[in-house]
């Protein structure tokens, strides 16, 4: 799927979410993003996953209420052994390494950075690689890959940047459009982070693919019970998107609250995820 069919699946989000109360038929729907009833009904499918009118039910907070009551226990299990999701493979597929000190201070100096933009199925996003692993993986709107590699550039000002589309274009594949494979070997992170937001990232990959946690539940199982919103702002700096899935992280009332990368992106996450867990 390329970024216009994002596009228009996040249109049909929208507008779904702003007149749920009238309960649009599907033509309505299609007809918001210009598309005949039949050529949304594939689009929106093949996707989610799941019709427009079941992927709605997942948007809402009473349903995301009831994914962080059943995904307690599951994440009570997962934090006490240590072991990530099962679904994602993330033990297997994901390894993170951490700058040194010095680097930290020094935000990267004597690094290169090959980045590029490419298509996803959440719309555009910017890898970038040092020779360590994956240092960042934004969301960005097309317009905006300027300030998209300026912001990059900021963040790891002693290092330098050289746009490499052919060289990041497999790891996107790899993360996006197919399945992990064993013979690939895992996807290294080289993350530049304080030892709290470290610590945090580290338990956001123990989230497994199809459950929740809200933010007071995540700073209990790190230990700090009264540090939510420290816990929060931490989330909110996740430089790798996706693969730290940060998305799946909640208020306590069951509202989506912000994103990094928009929050209407993070409904579509989660809404995609979890109409695939129940599917199941």
């Amino acid at each position: 799927m390329d970024t216009a069919d994002y596009r228009r699946v996040e249109v049909a989000i929208r507008f779904l979410e702003e007149h749920a109360a009238e309960q649009p038929s599907l033509e309505a729907v299609a007809a918001r993003v210009g598309l005949s009833s039949y050529h949304f009904q594939r689009l929106f499918r093949r996707w989610a996953g799941v019709s427009p009118k079941r992927f709605l039910q997942h948007l809402t907070v009473q349903a995301a209420k009831r994914h962080l009551r059943d995904s307690a226990s599951v994440l009570g299990a997962t934090f006490a052994t240590g072991l990530s999701s099962p679904g994602r493979l993330h033990d297997l597929f994901v390894a993170v390494e951490a700058v040194t000190p010095g680097q930290f201070k020094q935000r990267g100096a004597g690094l290169v950075l090959r980045h590029g933009v490419h298509p996803t199925p959440f719309g555009a996003c910017l890898l970038a690689l040092s020779e360590r692993g994956i240092c960042a993986l934004w969301f960005v709107e097309e317009s905006g890959e300027g300030a998209a590699v300026e912001a990059l550039r900021r963040e790891w000002h002693g290092a330098r940047l050289a746009e490499d589309r052919d060289a990041t274009r497999e790891t996107v594949a790899r993360i996006f459009d197919r399945p992990w494979r064993a013979e690939e070997g895992r996807l290294p992170l080289f993350l530049r982070g304080t030892n709290f937001q470290l610590k945090v990232w580290r338990a956001l990959l123990q989230i497994p693919e199809g459950a929740v946690v809200s933010y007071g539940t995540l700073a209990g199982q790190l230990g700090v019970p009264a540090a939510a919103r420290a816990v929060g702002n931490a989330v909110g700096k996740n430089p790798i998107a996706y693969l730290i899935p940060c998305h799946r992280v909640l208020r306590g009332s069951g509202e989506v609250g912000g994103y990094r990368w928009d929050s209407l992106r993070k409904k579509a996450l989660l809404a995609r995820e979890l109409a695939a867990a129940d599917a199941v």
